[in-house]
């Protein structure tokens, strides 16, 4: 049972939990009437400490779209934090209205600091360069669905591999299915960090500067962005920025079957040629965001048999 748990990184539930949420989120891909009022009367609170475009709206869709109701706020400055509210206090507040909290926040450990005060399940929505577990669930739907297993693949992980909360994530979570290589495709100032190699588990990875060396090899093609805001030297970030931008043209060496994923927002990493090339998947990836959020919604609220 997940209902009343907190999700603050994917390994917090097991494979067979997980398969429960991705179950059910078919379901409701198939059937989405079914579960138009799974959660009337109850209430969301999205905590949003730092900009969301698309994980704030998919959880308010998926909300709403469960028949449930919003509360909460996407600019920290315009509550009572501006005054120095602690999170402790804020999540004990927003207990006393809300059924679930969702809650993005730029310093690590900030939602797991908020569960052991609240009296409603937390979900982590983004805690700096840490973890981003929706995420995670949004990308290894993505995979189930269109390859049909999360087992067996070669996925290449492309650009930001250092700051890259949506990249740790997926690799973790990931390194718990079976036959699953990792190629880190960044530059040498942004590869993946050493603690999460170590715990690869036994998995066969290889590290390259060079997309086009490797993109023959790979199932699944994982993009990322330069983000700006997690570097400190604008010099640096504008000097990494284009590193790597995906084109047809690189393309042609590529599986058939390959598909391309990104975490979104986009900025160039991806030219919008390639949105065109079949294999392109990410805007059907933030779609299965919103289907997942429902499932995990429901699960974590306990209204499955509402259904």
């Amino acid at each position: 049972m997940l209902k009343g748990r907190h999700l603050i990184e994917p390994n917090d539930f097991t494979i067979q939990e997980l398969d429960e949420i991705f179950t059910l989120a078919e379901d409701i891909i198939k059937k989405p009437e079914a579960y138009s009022d799974v959660c009337k009367g109850k209430l969301l609170a999205t905590l949003f400490y730092e900009p969301s475009t698309r994980t704030r709206f998919s959880f308010e869709a998926a909300m709403l779209r469960l028949g449930g109701s919003i509360i909460g706020f996407s600019e920290a400055q315009s509550t009572s934090v501006a005054k120095g509210e602690s999170i402790a206090d804020t999540i004990r507040t927003i207990g006393c209205y809300a059924d679930i909290a969702v809650m993005r926040h730029p310093k690590e450990g900030a939602p797991k600091l908020a569960l052991k005060y609240s009296n409603i399940p937390v979900i982590n929505a983004g805690d700096g360069g840490h973890q981003h577990p929706t995420q995670t669930l949004t990308d290894l739907l993505t995979i189930r669905y269109l390859k049909k297993s999360l087992s067996n693949h070669t996925i290449g992980l492309c650009g930001d591999l250092k700051f890259g909360r949506t990249v740790h994530s997926l690799v973790k979570a990931l390194s718990r299915y079976e036959n699953i290589k990792f190629i880190f495709i960044s530059p040498s100032e942004l590869q993946i960090p050493q603690y999460i190699k170590d715990e690869l588990k036994g998995h066969e990875y290889y590290e390259t500067s060079n997309l086009e060396e490797v993109i023959d090899k790979l199932d699944i093609l994982y993009m990322t962005r330069v983000q700006r805001e997690r570097f400190i030297s604008e010099e640096e970030y504008l000097r990494l920025k284009d590193s790597y931008i995906l084109t047809t043209e690189k393309l042609k060496n590529a599986k058939e079957d390959m598909i391309i994923m990104h975490p979104l927002p986009r900025v160039n990493e991806i030219a919008m040629e390639v949105d065109n090339d079949k294999r392109a998947v990410y805007f059907k990836q933030a779609r299965f965001g919103m289907f997942v959020r429902m499932a995990l919604l429901i699960k974590l609220l306990g209204v499955e048999n509402n259904a």
